[in-house]
């Protein structure tokens, strides 16, 4: 399955994943969708992922990535599964607080982001014991450990 992937780069950061590891890892998340989807993946400045952040959840700080699925109007056929914003600077910062390799946890956030464009969430305990445990084992399928291991 190839997924199209359209990658907008809005930051100025040097150390950003490639289009290819963007494209794998987006893959890898979305490896049970039968009819290959299109998503855009926006790499961001940290005032872009505030403002965003503020605006829709209504907390006035940056964060690691933002899922915003695509509702399909009655009626049309396009398999556009939505926008996932990241920014870089806090996945790089998170990535040296935790001690995780940097691609690692990129990976893991990609992951993430594609499953709460599937509809996952993680608010209830039950909902989150889900979505880490397919996060887990797709990450596990890229050779990367469980994130959620105390290192």
């Amino acid at each position: 399955m190839a997924v199209q992937l359209d990658v907008q780069i809005a930051c100025e950061n040097q150390t950003l994943p490639s289009i290819e590891q963007l494209q794998l890892w987006t893959e890898t998340a979305l490896s049970t969708i039968e009819n290959a989807p299109e998503l855009t993946i926006r790499l961001v400045e940290t005032k872009e992922s505030q403002q965003l952040n503020h605006q829709y959840r209504q907390k006035d700080k940056p964060t690691n990535v933002l899922s915003f699925p695509f509702e399909v109007p009655e009626g049309i056929d396009i398999n556009l599964l939505g926008d996932l914003i990241i920014c870089a600077d806090v996945v790089i910062k998170e990535a040296q607080e935790q001690n995780k390799k940097c691609d690692d946890h990129w990976a893991h956030l990609v992951i993430h982001g594609c499953l709460h464009l599937l509809g996952y969430d993680h608010i209830k305990e039950n909902e989150a014991t889900e979505m880490e445990s397919i996060e887990i084992k797709l990450l596990s399928t890229l050779g990367i450990d469980n994130p959620y291991q105390e290192v």
